[in-house]
């Protein structure tokens, strides 16, 4: 039940990707000038996400044209009450002293680029693949540090016909359900230049803001209080990134996933709810829990982090097509002895219960103190998933994805969750499980996790 993912034979460190073009795109008419508010959740989230998104040759469809209609497209959803915010750029207002988007039409980075591989030639596209990086562009030389783009745009083309479509985006546009919005209406406007978008984006991020005057009516454990430097503008990185670290990717099938479901049923006089995400949770919270921390591991306290989406938690619910940051952190905490002794199902409600905290009052609560203090996440370690966002499912005039991935760093305190590859429909797909840990306690986490799914 559940096995390592090998890493492929040949693995391209060079994709031999050579830029052809590259500039900034404006909106398709005059846009109005004008701030965008950011929430508390918005702010925090000022870092980096890159993905790459594989087509495969679609016969009249060379990279060429699909290059034409996604940069047209771009243009046509940059314009007022769509995506002008993807084209202004980050400032700091003086006399609020929050981070605010300048929505002025500064431009959108793309570029065209071609790589001297074929798309099968790459290889494994689940393994995560450093050389990725090459299918996104991140900054431009001709442009200032200040005045960089908040969202960049790469088409590459492979030798074969097909192609990867790159982003690098700042977290404050949209989270993870936002970008799946702004991809199918990148799709919409790709099948038809003057058509109407999917989703038409509610982008009022004041549906987040904080009460006045802030209530913090809960203790917020997962919240950790920083003080940051003098004159610093910018949120530092939530996570740190330097470490020897190793990696493996932990392969789970649909069977493997219904299998530790099937071990998390509880008494029925238990309130839970038993998900994959739940399930899958909990089993690596207790072997990343049992793998660190040395020996005397018994009392010592360990907690997880995973992203928690409040639009229709709050009352009342935000608009299913909210553009914005909508996710806040849910938790839970117990001691090691507890989830090495106690049955798993106990360790799966705990994982439950911290989603379930998560009602209005409390997700308010949550804004508020991001009003009242500057601070981060607070655990052991974040399970960030990428696994249902459901990105490959966008349909573009060249078709679906063959694979959609995030460009990742491997960092001890983030496993990520990914999907599978499809590989033809295939519908019995499961999930990936990314783990970067020190060489020992990787060996530890391993013998765990193995042990715990046989």
């Amino acid at each position: 039940m559940g096995t390592l993912y090998l890493k492929p034979e040949t693995l391209h460190e060079d994709l031999k990707v050579t830029i052809l073009d590259s500039g900034l795109i404006f909106p398709s008419q005059e846009t109005t000038k004008r701030t965008m508010f950011l929430s508390n959740i918005d702010k925090v989230l000022n870092f980096d996400v890159k993905t790459v998104h594989f087509f495969p040759a679609c016969p009249g469809f060379p990279p060429e044209i699909v290059a034409g209609k996604i940069k047209n497209a771009l243009r046509r959803l940059l314009v007022t009450n769509t995506y002008d915010f993807l084209a202004g750029r980050l400032k700091k207002n003086k006399e609020s002293e929050r981070v605010e988007i300048e929505c002025n039409a500064a431009g959108l980075g793309f570029a065209v680029a071609s790589s001297e591989f074929a798309l099968e030639d790459i290889g494994d596209l689940v393994y995560p693949n450093p050389a990725f990086r090459q299918l996104v562009t991140m900054s431009f030389d001709f442009v200032a540090k200040e005045d960089q783009p908040l969202c960049f745009v790469q088409v590459t083309a492979f030798k074969c016909g097909g192609f990867a479509l790159g982003t690098s985006r700042n977290h404050i546009s949209f989270d993870g359900s936002g970008f799946k919005m702004f991809l199918e209406n990148l799709a919409a406007l790709a099948f038809n230049d003057d058509g109407p978008l999917a989703v038409v984006p509610c982008n009022d991020r004041s549906l987040l803001a904080a009460r006045s005057p802030p209530q913090v009516t809960f203790p917020h454990p997962e919240l950790l209080k920083v003080n940051l430097p003098a004159g610093e503008k910018m949120a530092p990185p939530v996570f740190s990134l330097k470490e020897d670290l190793s990696f493996e990717i932990f392969q789970l099938s649909s069977a493997d996933i219904d299998g530790l479901k099937d071990k998390a049923k509880a008494p029925d006089n238990v309130k839970t709810k038993v998900t994959g995400f739940n399930a899958l949770t909990a089993a690596i919270w207790r072997c990343k829990a049992l793998s660190c921390g040395g020996d005397n591991n018994s009392d010592r306290l360990s907690t997880v982090l995973f992203a928690v989406d409040i639009r229709w938690r709050l009352n009342p619910p935000l608009p299913a097509s909210y553009s914005g940051n909508a996710v806040l952190t849910g938790y839970a905490t117990a001691k090691c002895a507890e989830l090495e002794e106690g049955p798993f199902w106990k360790t799966v409600q705990m994982v439950y219960e911290g989603a379930a905290r998560m009602t209005d009052e409390y997700a308010r609560s949550a804004i508020d103190w991001g009003e009242l203090y500057k601070g981060f996440p607070h655990g052991e370690f974040l399970v960030s998933s990428w696994w249902r966002l459901g990105f490959e499912g966008v349909q573009f005039p060249w078709g679906k994805p063959k694979y959609s991935c995030p460009v990742v760093h491997h960092r001890k305190d983030i496993i990520l969750l990914f999907p599978d590859i499809d590989n033809g429909g295939n519908s019995n797909r499961g999930v990936n499980v990314l783990v970067a840990l020190p060489p020992k306690e990787m060996e530890k986490f391993k013998s765990l996790f193995h042990t715990f799914l046989a």
